[in-house]
């Protein structure tokens, strides 16, 4: 799908691994966001990095990096809008973004947003997974976002949104449901227990 982008949300401050880039942890001999972009690269027609800070430490993945352009952290709303901003300067329609501490994603990710967005006539899609005990658990740093919201987007963080989705609920986002057996697999690396458990589901089997 050369008319979308990808972006890798690699912005946020990993406080609860003790601060620093997440992404450059090892899982399996290669970093976290090594996999993230092995997995998202080919799904799309070029790929960018969502970073803040020096750029040159993630100069090794020879991919864009697009810092965010709010201030204070504002979360993962931000790391979007840094994303449709590179994507408008490359022509682009839309972007997909994937978290870069997520390294299960499913590789038909772009295509199934895509599709679902088309077939709704919603702008924004996001992933989701069912749970037993919560329902339906939307996972919104994985989403298909068109280049045209970007200035509403913009003007949202202004106003002081931060939360994901009391943006897209504003706009009509689809929500598309993928599989969770035998786990979800946009189980994230948040902790050293998560690092521990990544490492367990990449031994019992090909991810």
């Amino acid at each position: 799908m050369t008319d979308i982008l990808g972006v890798v949300l690699a912005g946020g401050l990993s406080s609860r691994m003790g601060g620093g880039d997440k992404g450059l942890l090892e899982l399996g001999g290669q970093t976290l966001l090594a996999r993230v972009i092995g997995r998202l690269a080919p799904q799309v027609g070029a790929l960018a990095l969502n970073a803040n800070g020096d750029a040159a430490r993630l100069k090794g993945y020879g991919l864009p990096v697009v810092a965010d352009s709010v201030e204070c952290h504002p979360g993962p709303l931000a790391g979007v809008l840094a994303g449709l901003d590179w994507a408008a300067g490359e022509g682009a329609k839309a972007i997909v973004t994937a978290a870069a501490d997520t390294p299960f994603f499913p590789r038909d990710l772009v295509r199934r947003l895509c599709a679902a967005a088309a077939q709704d006539g919603a702008p924004i899609a996001l992933a989701a997974t069912p749970d037993p005990e919560r329902g339906t658990v939307r996972h919104p740093t994985f989403g298909l976002w068109p280049v045209a919201l970007r200035d509403d987007l913009r003007a949202a963080l202004a106003a002081g949104v931060r939360k994901v989705v009391v943006w897209t609920d504003r706009h009509g986002a689809v929500t598309v449901l993928f599989d969770a057996a035998p786990f979800d697999p946009f189980f994230n690396v948040n902790t050293p227990d998560d690092m521990a458990r990544a490492k367990q589901l990449l031994a019992e089997g090909d991810r």
